[in-house]
């Protein structure tokens, strides 16, 4: 007995353009529903989701990265979109507002904490601690000349700094929010460019430190921190 032939995907209906951000994530969340996906399957390439919802692939994409935080997709580099799980789409939308305002909070604290870490390891970093935020950084920057976004770089680079502070309650108060960052670090090296540009800030900020200039410290990391929370979510559009 033969098998019965496949359905053809049903094509994404495009969306308009008030509250983008929301309705892309919505959509996809429809087309994970309506075409019967579960864990294990692909969703389309960005270029063929962006054709068919009548966007950009750079909304697509940051649509994408908000399913990615939730563990709900893996955005693999050169290997598309795999699902991972399917929860209920008012679950996803709901934590997506709430994590609108949790991002919030998690860069006000960044700019509490770090800002002060670099400070301090300006003051306090010895050699083996510079040597550290230099390895960090050279990672960084081998990951995104190899088309990634730098994300486990960038991570590391942070943990230095904090190691080169030598303050332990402050290292404690960040390891309370790391998951939290990790998941602002996606979102934010995933925009546009982004990588580049948290690399050069990363580099401004590991100069002020191997000088001694706390002051410069300080400030280079409340720039790159400021530069670098500008994402999708906490936009209006």
């Amino acid at each position: 007995m033969s098998a019965a032939p496949k359905r053809a995907p049903r094509p994404l209906r495009p969306v308009n353009r008030p509250r983008l951000y929301e309705q892309l994530v919505e959509r996809l969340l429809d087309h994970i529903q309506v075409e019967g996906l579960t864990a294990g399957d692909r969703l389309p390439p960005e270029r063929e989701l962006a054709s068919q919802l009548g966007v950009s692939r750079a909304s697509v994409s940051q649509a994408l990265i908000a399913l990615e935080v939730q563990g709900i997709i893996d955005v693999r580099h050169g290997d598309g979109a795999v699902i991972l799980d399917v929860p209920p789409q008012q679950q996803v939308l709901a934590a997506l507002d709430a994590r609108r305002n949790q991002l919030r909070e998690v860069i006000e604290a960044r700019e509490a904490l770090e800002v002060q870490l670099a400070a301090l390891a300006a003051k306090r970093r010895t050699e083996e601690d510079l040597a550290a935020i230099d390895d960090a950084l050279d990672g960084m920057a081998r990951e995104i000349s190899r088309g990634g976004r730098g994300v486990t770089g960038d991570g590391r680079f942070h943990a230095a700094v904090t190691a080169a502070a030598h303050s332990g309650l402050l290292a404690d108060l960040m390891t309370k929010i790391a998951e939290l960052v990790r998941e602002s670090r996606i979102e934010s090296l995933s925009q546009p460019g982004r990588p580049e540009q948290s690399l050069a800030g990363h580099r401004k900020v590991a100069e002020a430190i191997r000088s001694g200039d706390a002051g410069a410290a300080a400030a280079a990391m409340g720039e790159h921190i400021a530069a670098v929370s500008d994402v999708a979510l906490l936009r209006k559009s």
